[in-house]
C-alpha cells in the first residue's frame, strides 16, 4: 500500500498497550494508517516504507533495566523523523525535558486512561503537522543566535503546561458538561497549533543563522 503521508506509527513491546492504542485511534473513524513495531530499530527500519506523521513510542519498547537513558535517547533518534507522543512512568518526564521544551516531544504520564490521552495528541500532531506548510524567512542580522532556542524555551514550556492539563481534563470527559469539553478541546487544539508554529519557526531560524554563518 503507497504510504497515505497520514501514518501513526505505534512503537510498544507490550500487545495489550498496543491494541489498547489501536481500539482509542479507531474513535477518530480510521482518519489515519497505522503501522505497528515493537522495537525502535524494528520501527526505523520500516520508515524508509512507511513514513510516520507522528510516532507513538512506549516505554516497553526500551530496555530501561540495562540503560537508564536509553528512552532519552530512542526519543531523540526518532525526532529526526517525526514528532514523538512518548508514554511512560512519570518519573521519566525530567530525561525528556529539552526534547519536550523543543516542541518535538509530547509526554504522557504512563498512568489510568493514559492512551486516551495520548491518542487525541497523536490526532492533533498530524492535524495540525499537515497544516502547518509553507517556508518562513527570517533576516538572519535582526536577531541572536540563540533565538530558536529562546523561542522554544518561553514559549513551549508553558505550553506544554497548559496542553498536559487540558489533557489529562479531557480524559475525564465523562464527569464534565458538553459545553465544557467543546471549550477544552478548542484549548488543546490551539496549544498544539503554536507548539507546531514554534517548532517550524525555530527550526526555520537555525537553519537561516546558520546558512548566514557558512557563507
Amino acid at each position: 500500500m503507497k504510504p497515505t503521508g497520514r501514518t501513526i506509527f505505534i512503537i510498544s513491546a507490550d500487545t495489550a498497550i498496543t491494541g489498547e492504542c489501536i481500539n482509542e485511534l479507531a474513535a477518530y473513524a480510521g482518519r489515519y494508517r497505522l503501522a505497528i513495531g515493537s522495537s525502535v530499530e524494528q520501527a526505523r527500519a520500516a520508515f524508509r516504507h512507511t513514513p510516520p506523521a507522528v510516532i507513538f513510542l512506549d516505554e516497553s519498547a526500551i530496555d530501561l533495566q540495562h540503560d537508564g537513558e536509553a528512552l532519552d535517547a530512542s526519543a531523540a533518534l526518532l525526532t529526526e523523523t517525526a514528532p514523538v507522543v512518548v508514554a511512560a512512568a512519570p518519573g521519566k518526564q525530567a530525561g525528556l525535558a529539552f526534547l519536550i521544551t523543543s516542541g518535538a516531544v509530547d509526554f504522557v504520564p504512563r498512568t489510568n486512561r493514559f492512551l486516551r490521552v495520548a491518542a487525541s495528541l497523536l490526532d492533533r500532531r498530524v492535524r495540525f503537522s499537515e497544516q502547518a506548510t509553507g517556508t518562513v524567512h527570517f533576516p538572519p542580522a535582526e536577531f541572536g543566535g540563540d533565538f530558536g532556542e529562546i523561542l522554544r524555551h518561553e514559549v513551549n514550556n508553558p505550553l506544554t503546561g497548559i496542553l498536559g492539563n487540558t489533557e489529562l481534563l479531557l480524559a475525564r470527559r465523562d464527569r464534565l458538561p458538553p459545553a465544557a469539553v467543546e471549550r477544552l478541546q478548542t484549548i488543546a487544539e490551539l496549544a498544539v497549533r503554536l507548539r507546531e508554529t514554534v517548532r517550524r519557526l525555530s527550526n526555520a531560524w537555525e537553519e537561516s543563522h546558520e546558512q548566514a554563518r557558512s557563507a
